[in-house]
C-alpha cells in the first residue's frame, strides 16, 4: 500500500507515500479510500488530514500507469474525490512542495486546504495535450476565480501557493502555514478547529460566474487560439471552463469528461505523452544501476572560448558551478569573455536576470592560458575545432595535467570518440558531451559512450546534465552519433530535391509548414555551411560510393557559409536573421542542373516532406539495429530537443508509427525508382522492413 493511516489524538492522518512525487496510482488511491473508511468508522476520530510524504503532496497521475487499464481501475480518482466530498467528517488537505494535476484535483475535493509557503500549484495536463480529467476545470474556477483558473489551466504553469493565497476572494486555501516545517502541526490544529463545523463546505457548491460572460470567453478564445496553433487542448480548456460558468456542476463535469476522452485520442496528445515519457526514459541506461556512486563534480574546465565553449560555460555558471576557461591567446579569451558578458547583460536589460545574479555568475568564471592551471578541476570539456589532429593535441595535454579521476569530455559532433580516448592513458574517464548550438539555449545533450567509458562516468554525466537543465540522450560511437548521422541523410535528400527542380525556399517552406523550426537550408545557414563542407571532405575517401548533390559544395566555394558571413543559401542583413532568397544561388542551382543534363520537374510539398522525414526514419532504424541508440524514443527526444522537430508530431519515429510503417516502406520503394536519388539508401533497414511486415511499430 502506498498510503499510510495514523491517528494523532482525535485526528486521522492519511499520508500518500509513492515516491518520487506521490503519484496517484491504483495502490495509492486504494490506500486513501481505505484510510477514509477506517477514519469514518472510528468514533474517536473527529477530522481527517491528507498529506504527502517526502518531497511532494502529490504530482498527480502515476506515470508508471500512464495509458494502462490500472489508471482507470476503481477506485479511480473521481471516485476517491467523491469519497472525500461525501465524508461526514471534515477532510483537510495539508499541501506542501508540489500539488499538480490530479494532486491538486484531490485537494480541491477536500473540505479545506492548508498550504505551506513555496508549494508549486499547477494543472499541467495541457502540456500532454489534455485537460484536467478529475474536475480541475470545474472546481478550480470556483475556488480561485474564473480568470486566474483559466490562465493556470491553459498555460499549465506552476504558481507558488502564497501568490495564489493573495488573490481577492480566493477559496483555494483557507490557511498558509508559517513555514513548510510547521505545516503538519498547523494542519492538525486547523482540523481540530473545524471538527464540529456543519454543513461541510464543498468547492463544487461555490458560485462560478464571469461578469462579462460570453464576451470574456470569446476574448479568451481569440488569445488562446493565436498562441496554440497545432495544439487542440488549450482551446478545449476554454470550452470546459466556460461550461463551469454556464450550468450545474454535474453538467460541467460531463463536458470535461467528454473533452478529456476526445483529446486522449488525438495524435497531438499521443505525441506529447510519448515525449513526456520518452524524456524520462532517456535518463535511464540499462546497465547503469540507479544507485551507481557518482564522481564529485564541483568545478569544470572548458577548452576553447569560442561560441560553443562560451555557451557551454554559461550552462555551468547558471547552475552555480565554477568554470575555468582556457584559450591559447589572450585576444581569444577576451572575445569569449565579452560574448558571455554580452549574453548576460542582454538578459539583465530585458529583466530576465537580476544584476546581483549576473555578478554572482561572472564571479564563478576564471580564465587561463596554461593547461597546468586546470589540474584541480573535476571535469574538463573540450570545445575546439572539429579535426582529429587538434583533438589529439588537446587530449594528450589533458592526460598530462588532469588529476586522477577527473572526467575528460569531448564536445565532438561526429569524430570517433574511441580514437579520442586512445590519445590518453585513461580511456575509462573519457566521454562525449555533444552540446548543440547555441549551447546556452538548446536543451539537448548527446552523451556519447565510448567502448571503455566507465559506468560511474556515465552515471555522473547524466546527473550533471540534470543539474545544468539539459535533456541527455545516450549514443554509442559512430560517425555523427545519433543526430548528425541522421541529419546527413536529411541533407542529402535536400540536395537531391534541388537537383530535381526545387529551390531552397520551396523545400524550407514545405518543412516549416510540416512543423520543423526551420527547413534544411535555413538550418545549414544557421549552423554554418562550412562545417558540413569540412565533414563531406573528410568523408570523401571513406564514402566514395555515396551519392551527393554538388550544390552545397559549389555554394561554399563561393564563400557563402551562412548567417556568419551574411550570405549562404539566403542573404542576411547585418543584425537580422531574416532569410532573403538570392537570385544568384537559384541560378547556380539551375546551371548545375543543366551541366548534369537534368530536366527540372514540379515537386509537391508532400514528396518533399516524405523524402526528408523518411530519410531520417530509415537511418534511425539502422542506428537502432546497431545499438547506437538504446530505444526509438531516445531518437525522438534527440530530434525534438536538438533539431526542431515539431513536438506535436512526437519525433520522426513516432511520426512513422502514426503514418504506418507499411506505408513508410511503400513510399521508400517509390523513391528508390527515382533515377536522380540513391536507390541503395532507400532499401528499408532490416528492422524497419521486419516491423512493417509484422504490422508492428518502433514505439
Amino acid at each position: 500500500m502506498t498510503a499510510h493511516y495514523q491517528v494523532h489524538g482525535d485526528i486521522a492522518v492519511i499520508t500518500l507515500d509513492n515516491p518520487p512525487v506521490n503519484g496517484l496510482g491504483l495502490s495509492t488511491r486504494q490506500g486513501i479510500a481505505q484510510g477514509m473508511e477506517q477514519a469514518l468508522a472510528d468514533a474517536a476520530v473527529a477530522a481527517i488530514v491528507i498529506t504527502g510524504a517526502g518531497k511532494a503532496f502529490s504530482g498527480g497521475a502515476d506515470i508508471r500507469e500512464f495509458g494502462s487499464p490500472k489508471a482507470m481501475q476503481e477506485p479511480n480518482l473521481n471516485s476517491v474525490i467523491q469519497v472525500l466530498e461525501q465524508s461526514s467528517k471534515p477532510v483537510v488537505a495539508a499541501i506542501h512542495s508540489v500539488a499538480m494535476g490530479g494532486g491538486l484535483e484531490l485537494a480541491l475535493g477536500c473540505h479545506y486546504r492548508v498550504a505551506a509557503p513555496g508549494a508549486s500549484i499547477a494543472l499541467p495536463e495541457v502540456k500532454l495535450g489534455l485537460l484536467p480529467g478529475a474536475g480541475g476545470t470545474q472546481r478550480l474556477p470556483r475556488a480561485l476565480g474564473v480568470e486566474p483558473a483559466l490562465n493556470m489551466i491553459v498555460s499549465g504553469e506552476a504558481i507558488k501557493s502564497e501568490m495564489l493565497a493573495m488573490l481577492p476572494g480566493q477559496q483555494l486555501f483557507q490557511k498558509i502555514s508559517a513555514s513548510p516545517e510547521s505545516l503538519a502541526e498547523e494542519a492538525l490544529a486547523f482540523a481540530r478547529s473545524v471538527a464540529a463545523t456543519r454543513p461541510l463546505p464543498l468547492v463544487r457548491n461555490l458560485p462560478c460566474k464571469h461578469p462579462l460572460g460570453d464576451a470574456y470567453f470569446q476574448f479568451a478564445r481569440n488569445m488562446v487560439g493565436g498562441m496554440s496553433k497545432n495544439y487542440p487542448a488549450p482551446l478545449k480548456c476554454v470550452d470546459a471552463v466556460e461550461a463551469a460558468t454556464k450550468g450545474k456542476f454535474e453538467a460541467g463535469m460531463a463536458k470535461e469528461r467528454e473533452i478529456f476522452i476526445n483529446l486522449m485520442w488525438t495524435s497531438e496528445s499521443r505525441a506529447l505523452r510519448h515525449l513526456f515519457l520518452g524524456e524520462r526514459a532517456a535518463s535511464k541506461i540499462p546497465d547503469v544501476p540507479a544507485d551507481t556512486p557518482l564522481r564529485d563534480i564541483k568545478s569544470v574546465a572548458i577548452i576553447g572560448a569560442g561560441t560553443m565553449g562560451g555557451g557551454i560555460a554559461m550552462n555551468f555558471l547558471n547552475a552555480g558551478v565554477p568554470v575555468k576557461m582556457l584559450e591559447m591567446k589572450q585576444e581569444a579569451l577576451d572575445r569569449g569573455l565579452a560574448t558571455i558578458r554580452g549574453n548576460y547583460e542582454a538578459q539583465v536589460k530585458k529583466g530576465k536576470l537580476k544584476q546581483a545574479k549576473y555578478d554572482e555568475r561572472m564571479a564563478l568564471l576564471s580564465t587561463t592560458l596554461s593547461y597546468d592551471d586546470l589540474s584541480g578541476t573535476d571535469m574538463v570539456i573540450e570545445a575546439v575545432f572539429e579535426e582529429i589532429g587538434v583533438k589529439e593535441a588537446v587530449f594528450k595535454e589533458l592526460d598530462r595535467v588532469m588529476k586522477p579521476g577527473a572526467i575528460l569530455a569531448s564536445n565532438t559532433s561526429t569524430l570517433d570518440l574511441n580514437k579520442i580516448a586512445s590519445f590518453t592513458k585513461r580511456p575509462q574517464d573519457v566521454v562525449g558531451l555533444h552540446f548543440f548550438s547555441p549551447a546556452n539555449v538548446m536543451k539537448l545533450l548527446e552523451v556519447v559512450r565510448g567502448e571503455k567509458t566507465a559506468i560511474d562516468v556515465m552515471a555522473t554525466v547524466m546527473a550533471v546534465s540534470k543539474k545544468i537543465r539539459k535533456t541527455a540522450v545516450v549514443s554509442g560511437v559512430c560517425d555523427g552519433f545519433i543526430g548528425n548521422r541522421m541529419i546527413e541523410q536529411y541533407g542529402r535528400q535536400g540536395g537531391f530535391l534541388l537537383d530535381e527542380g526545387c529551390t531552397p525556399e520551396q523545400v524550407d517552406k514545405a518543412m516549416e509548414k510540416f512543423g520543423m523550426a526551420m527547413g534544411p537550408f535555413r538550418m545549414g545557414d544557421l549552423a554554418g555551411n562550412d562545417i558540413g563542407w569540412a565533414i563531406r571532405k573528410r568523408r570523401a575517401t571513406e564514402r566514395a560510393n555515396m551519392k551527393y548533390s554538388k550544390t552545397a559544395d559549389l555554394l561554399c566555394e563561393k564563400g557563402r557559409f551562412g548567417q556568419k558571413t551574411g550570405a549562404g543559401w539566403y542573404d542576411y542583413k547585418p543584425g537580422k536573421r531574416d532569410a532573403i532568397p538570392n537570385a544568384e544561388v537559384v541560378k547556380m542551382i539551375e546551371d548545375y542542373r543543366a551541366a548534369q543534363g537534368i530536366t527540372p520537374r514540379k515537386i509537391s510539398d508532400e514528396e518533399i516532406v516524405q523524402r526528408l522525414v523518411f530519410a531520417l526514419v530509415n537511418e534511425a532504424a539502422h542506428i537502432l539495429e546497431e545499438g547506437i541508440a538504446n530505444k526509438a524514443s531516445d531518437i525522438d527526444i534527440c530530434y525534438i530537443f536538438g533539431y526542431g522537430f515539431p513536438p506535436y508530431r512526437g519525433g520522426p519515429m513516432l511520426y512513422a508509427d502514426e503514418v504506418g510503417l507499411f506505408n513508410v516502406v511503400q513510399a521508400m520503394h517509390r523513391f528508390a525508382q527515382n533515377p536522380r536519388d540513391d536507390a541503395e539508401f532507400w532499401k528499408p533497414a532490416p528492422l524497419l522492413a521486419k516491423l512493417a511486415a509484422e504490422g508492428k511499430t518502433f514505439n
